[in-house]
């Protein structure tokens, strides 16, 4: 009978251990979730509270007709106008050829030979050139910086050639990344952005497209750039020094709370004045894409537009946190 009861007792202690040693595990696993939570939830949604938020911004009274005013981090629209309406993106287009070599190039610093064919019909299309010359040798990255701040065509062919073997193959490339990035409103013809009915966008798309591409270290630094200088070359001895059509139409970037960053122009007569730029206000990044100002004018109205925006996110982010402006 003691033996029996010992047994037992035995048992009752063993389950008992059992049942204790599966609490501390359930209990182990509960602070390990908590802890993750704290760290990529709470603290975050924590954080968000104590920061303040724009909700929208007036963008009312601009010239451009399309527009879009977006929050570089989650996407937030604070502001639109006719933003998913078909237009011509211009030299806007140039954004993405620049961001798919940049990811399909090996090295931005393997160097690439200009030939004659690159530059056939860009003087009779009256397409903008960053001047380089036939058989000119140069790096990638020096091609990228003529992409994107004079917007220079033969730089686009050039690149789009090297990478893919022809610039139709290259635009292959191009609307294969916007379908990725979900640009359902967009379709590329070229890599320059010269007038063709069926290369279109929306302001919209151009914003989705800037927000990816300023998420590359490269992207950004070539395109914050206001100039760059090229380097002794086999044609240019003394180099070329390139400035950044946007910059050349800005006299002071800063604006209350916050400084313009960089951004891409575009014009066609059927675009009108184009502009994909972004600006840092208040420690966030805003995104500013509009199209189809008025050109003829003698002013950059799609710049003005662009200041004049994120001067007003400026006092918004100021009123909203209390600062002085």
């Amino acid at each position: 009978m003691k033996k029996q009861n010992t047994r037992k007792n035995k048992q009752r202690r063993s389950k008992k251990a059992l049942f204790i040693s599966f609490i501390v595990e359930i209990l182990v696993v509960l602070v390990i979730l908590a802890v993750v939570f704290w760290d990529k939830g709470l603290k975050s949604w924590l954080q968000s509270l104590e920061t303040p938020v724009l909700h929208e911004v007036d963008i009312s009274g601009i010239y451009s007709r399309n527009a879009v005013l977006m929050q570089a981090k989650g996407a937030k629209v604070l502001g639109a106008s006719l933003e998913n309406e078909q237009i011509y993106p211009a030299s806007m287009t140039k954004m993405m050829t620049a961001i798919v070599s940049i990811e399909e190039l090996d090295s931005l610093d393997e160097e690439i030979t200009l030939t004659t064919a690159e530059f056939d019909g860009l003087g009779e299309r009256d397409a903008t050139r960053a001047g380089f010359e036939p058989g000119e040798t140069v790096s990638a990255r020096h091609l990228l910086y003529g992409v994107l701040l004079p917007s220079g065509a033969e730089c686009c062919i050039a690149l789009a050639d090297h990478i893919a073997g022809s610039e139709a193959a290259f635009v292959e490339m191009m609307n294969a990344k916007a379908r990725k990035l979900g640009m359902t409103k967009t379709h590329f013809c070229d890599t320059t952005g010269l007038h063709d009915p069926d290369h279109y966008s929306t302001v919209f798309d151009m914003a989705t497209l800037l927000r990816y591409c300023i998420k590359n270290d490269d992207f950004r630094e070539i395109i914050e750039s206001p100039w760059h200088y090229t380097g002794p070359t086999n044609v240019h001895p003394d180099g070329i020094t390139f400035y950044s059509t946007l910059f050349n139409n800005v006299e002071d970037p800063h604006v209350t709370e916050g400084i313009l960053l960089g951004g891409k122009t575009g014009f066609t007569n059927e675009a009108g004045l184009c502009l994909a730029s972004y600006a840092r206000i208040g420690g966030q990044d805003y995104i500013f894409v509009t199209a189809g100002a008025p050109a003829g004018t003698g002013n950059p109205l799609h710049v003005e537009d662009a200041m004049n925006v994120y001067e007003r996110v400026g006092i918004a982010w100021a009123k909203l946190t209390g600062a002085p402006y």
